[in-house]
């Protein structure tokens, strides 16, 4: 099978793919709704899994050998991976929740990053909004980079941009050994989607082309280590970090963001970019 033909979904896929977005999406804003001091991350996953369910779909973390959860939740120094369970939230927290589902046979993959207010710390909860704020900026400037862009290697360029151009002085850490990637049958898929600028300029950008973007930057150095659980994935240096992802079409009519329930019409407005919705 060439390579065209494998990362290339019809306008046919491209329409199966919208409402596992969108079940993606409310699974996601299930959790967010929840997300406060006291409550545990296995609260958050046991309401995401709810919605799946309810939706007629399936979680497509549990179809990832060895891992029974819907939903990854990192905390703090955990920046993507992290299993939920007894953790319980506190004030000040910086939280990423990462989800998705499959229906029909085709998957959505999407994250976001909340800070926790607390007064006793406000200094530290400014340092991770501003982080927060930065990563999912890059993102959408990664997204938005799809309308122009030649080749899938700019997306990296843009993301980088964009955290260069917005980081507090001393700068952040972009995760090198976590990336983004394709998806549609498979949650993950060919080509591999960098945060970063790269020589190798990747494949076209065209039309059929799904990627999930999703930059995870940190507010000290990149290096990271897995933990006993073999999963969570945190900063070696103990600094927090934040996870930002949502799934993209690049289709004939333009770029619709799969996992967004606007198409990313709000995140892309800053960009001078509109979406067009898959018909």
């Amino acid at each position: 099978m060439s390579l065209r033909r494998s990362i290339y979904k019809s306008p046919a896929q491209l329409r199966a793919m919208v409402e596992p977005g969108l079940i993606t999406a409310a699974a996601l804003d299930a959790a967010r709704a929840l997300i406060a001091p006291g409550v545990t991350t296995g609260e958050l996953d046991a309401a995401a899994s709810a919605l799946i369910t309810a939706r007629g779909a399936k979680s497509n973390f549990q179809m990832v050998r060895g891992y029974r959860h819907t939903i990854c939740a990192s905390v703090n120094e955990q920046v993507v991976h992290g299993i939920p369970g007894d953790r319980v939230l506190e004030p000040g927290d910086i939280v990423s929740i990462d989800a998705g589902a499959e229906f029909k046979g085709w998957n959505g993959d999407s994250a976001f990053t909340v800070v926790l207010d607390d007064p006793s710390r406000p200094e530290v909860v400014a340092a991770r909004r501003q982080l927060s704020d930065v990563t999912e900026g890059s993102l959408w400037a990664g997204i938005a980079s799809l309308v122009t862009a030649k080749h899938l290697g700019e997306v990296g360029a843009a993301v980088q941009g964009h955290i260069e151009a917005n980081a507090p002085d001393g700068g952040y850490g972009i995760l090198r050994e976590y990336v983004g990637h394709g998806i549609g049958r498979k949650m993950h898929e060919a080509p591999s989607v960098f945060n970063y600028r790269v020589s190798d300029p990747g494949p076209e950008v065209r039309p059929g082309l799904v990627l999930a973007i999703e930059p995870m930057v940190v507010i000290g150095d990149q290096a990271t280590f897995i933990e006993d659980d073999g999963w969570t994935v945190s900063t070696t240096d103990g600094t927090a970090g934040s996870h930002w992802e949502h799934s993209v079409a690049v289709h004939d009519g333009g770029i619709w963001v799969l996992t967004a329930p606007d198409g990313g019409a709000a995140g892309l407005a800053p960009f001078g970019v509109t979406p067009v919705e898959i018909v």
